[in-house]
């Protein structure tokens, strides 16, 4: 009886991503192999993997492989694994739609239009290797059968949009792939793949590192021979199935460094990370005495899709003897270098070690702190002799690296000097510490900063205006993480941080502060029945209405007390914890303009003037508008705004 057949729908991303495969430009087409090989490695790393807790699924004599087979005259290429299989819903859900951690942006990706060169970028990204199949074949036949179950299901397309799958069989577990293969155009990448030596180069090229035999089924046909061994001419030939393995199998982290081609890095880099950037930078670690291990780590030169999510995996590969026994161990290194990509291999560790003993494992936090000290040490050497490249870290992973600041006091004098911020002084590059510390002025005793959702928005600060006029630099923190890294960098080389927007600041030399403190405090006595009508008419939302020295040409501003929220660590606030009750700050008024002294002559002359308390509204909007921050009453605050416009035109010389 018939296997019954399921026919099903792509889901709209994977078609469009088989559209672009199957007509895209994109000329190296032999990547397929690599990406299928690289899933079947994956399949067999997870078949062993898993055995560790189920034995049963993998007999001590078998051997884990991947199987090349060719039919010239029918032009297949079949690409065989005894690895860890899928079942019926492993397949739909892995085969038949993209993986669901990337649908969204796949989706934002493909609506922006992607040309044919950004094919093998999107295969990288988001894992869809399989695929990279359809550049090359007409028809993909899939048998697969998943470790510890009885049933396999076969899944065809011809990458018109649908599939079909049906029930069938399979002897053991593991996966065969089918490639009806085109028909070869050298001119276009597309190559004999049923020739053993274009793939015997492919294996070569891409994946000679990878830890399984990678084997080329041959067979060839011999002529008879007698006892004496001489050919019997008129005897039929007889056709001889040869294995040759087309990989070294050599672990690349275990051969010398010298001896290995760059090129052999990066191949090997993409094969762990389906990244299909070049790495930024290769950090090859060798630890020996009482405890063996060593490493391979990569730093990329691009952020994952999702590297910023809090949900992302990571981890490195850890192995033990050169046997993968977990495809991501996070405890290998702090959160905040997350972005390191890579493996480490250690002959001290067990087999069947569980997550847990990982986490209480001494030997583990010994490669950790070790680990996360040459990291460190490599991005230092990077930003003193290769500052370019620096640049390209700093730009995709520095938000990451601040995250280490509150969190690795072990290594918290490597990170400060790691740390790059923009600044008032330069629109273009971006600055250290140190470079800030080299420039204070005679009499600057403070760091001074302000945090802020973009340099377009921070530097239009009316908070600045003093620092602006004297020449001050002022360092812009506009990460959302800066709100985190300024509570644990509170100083550097005996300078403390101060936020522009918090206290009082002094800007100037002792005499000249000391004047100016002097003439504010005749002011604040001169206008104090002013400033206290304002703060009763605004208490529910400022605690303290002053004058300031802080203002050059802004009527107003808001400031927080030394141990308040920044406004931008009040949004944060407001966000992640929704409904937490606003801070009421101080309201600073600037002496010197006109707005204030044309309110200070009114409330002399109409101290019960109802129109004081909406100057008051307006001048609170204008502080929040100007900073950035929410009004508290939009539809009342534009209400005040046309009521002035009408009472502004109602006394030019049209209306009259």
């Amino acid at each position: 009886m018939a296997a019954q057949v399921e026919t099903f729908t792509f889901q709209a991303e994977t078609k469009h991503l088989l559209d672009l495969m199957i007509h895209s430009l994109y000329t190296t087409k032999d990547i397929f192999l690599r990406e299928l090989i690289s899933n079947a490695s994956d399949a067999l790393d997870s078949l062993r993997f898993e055995a560790l807790t189920r034995v049963e699924l993998l007999d001590n004599d078998e051997k884990l492989e991947i199987r090349l087979e060719t039919d010239r005259p029918a032009r297949t290429l079949t690409i065989h694994d005894n690895g860890i299989g899928m079942s019926r819903e492993e397949v739909i859900t892995n085969i038949g739609t993209i993986a669901k951690s990337g649908t969204r942006e796949l989706r934002e990706k493909l609506r922006q239009g992607v040309s044919g060169e950004q094919v093998a970028e999107l295969i990288g990204q988001f894992g869809v290797g399989f695929y990279s199949a359809f550049m090359v074949a007409e028809r993909v036949t899939l048998v697969t059968r998943r470790a510890g179950e009885a049933a396999a299901t076969r899944w065809e397309s011809t990458g018109d949009g649908q599939y079909t799958l049906s029930d069938a069989t399979r002897a053991n577990h593991g996966t065969s792939i089918t490639l009806q293969l085109k028909t070869p155009d050298p001119e276009n990448g597309v190559e004999d793949y049923t020739d053993k030596w274009i793939l015997s180069r492919i294996v070569k090229r891409y994946s000679d590192f990878v830890s399984y035999p990678i084997i080329f089924q041959e067979v060839r046909e011999e002529e008879a021979i007698d006892e004496a061994g001489n050919p019997q001419v008129d005897e039929p030939k007889t056709n001889v199935v040869e294995d040759k393995v087309l990989n070294s199998m050599k672990p690349i982290w275990m051969r010398p460094a010298a001896d290995v081609p760059e090129s052999d890095f990066n191949e090997f880099y993409r094969h762990i990370t389906h990244d299909q950037h070049e790495p930024l930078k290769r950090i090859t670690l060798r630890a020996e005495g009482t405890l063996e291990y060593q490493a391979l780590l990569f730093i990329p030169s691009h952020a994952s899709y999702d590297f910023y999510y809090h949900t992302a995996e990571w981890g490195l590969r850890l192995y033990a003897k050169g046997v993968l026994i977990m495809e991501q161990c996070a405890e290998l290194l702090p959160r905040y270098l997350r972005f390191i990509r890579g493996l480490v291999d250690s002959a001290d560790l067990p087999l069947n070690i569980s997550r847990q003993m990982l986490q209480q494992d001494r030997q583990v936090g010994v490669i950790r702190k070790w680990l996360t000290k040459k990291s460190l040490d490599s991005l230092q050497t990077m930003a003193e002799e290769e500052p370019d490249k620096f640049r390209i870290f700093w730009e995709q992973f520095g938000r990451a690296l601040k995250e280490g600041v509150s969190s690795d006091y072990d290594n918290k004098d490597r990170l400060i000097s790691l740390l790059r911020f923009q600044s008032s002084h330069d629109a273009e590059n971006l600055i250290t510490l140190k470079d800030y510390v080299r420039r204070m002025k005679e009499d600057q005793q403070e760091i001074f900063y302000l945090t802020g959702e973009s340099r377009r928005v921070v530097e239009n600060s009316p908070h600045l205006e003093a620092f602006k006029a004297k020449g001050y630099e002022v360092l812009y923190l506009v990460d959302s993480v800066d709100e985190l890294v300024v509570q644990y960098l509170t100083e550097f080389e005996g300078k403390k941080l101060k936020s522009v927007v918090k206290g009082t600041v002094k800007v100037g030399s002792e005499e000249e502060s000391a004047q100016v403190e002097k003439e504010l405090k005749q002011k604040t006595e001169e206008a104090s029945e002013l400033l206290r009508h304002i703060q009763e008419h605004l208490d529910q939302y400022v605690k303290e209405v002053r004058l300031t020295n802080r203002l050059t040409t802004s009527p107003v501003c808001l400031v927080g007390a030394e141990m308040d929220y920044s406004p931008q660590m009040e949004r944060l606030l407001q966000m992640g914890q929704g409904g937490r009750p606003k801070q009421r700050r101080i309201m600073e008024l600037n002496p010197q303009h006109e707005i204030f002294n044309r309110i200070r002559e009114r409330f002399q002359h109409h101290r019960d003037d109802a129109g004081i308390g909406k100057y008051a509204e307006l001048l609170l909007g204008y502080a929040l508008l100007a900073e950035g921050s929410e009004l508290p009453d939009p539809v009342h605050f534009n209400q005040l705004v046309a009521e002035l416009m009408l009472q502004t035109l109602s006394h030019t010389p049209a209306a009259e």
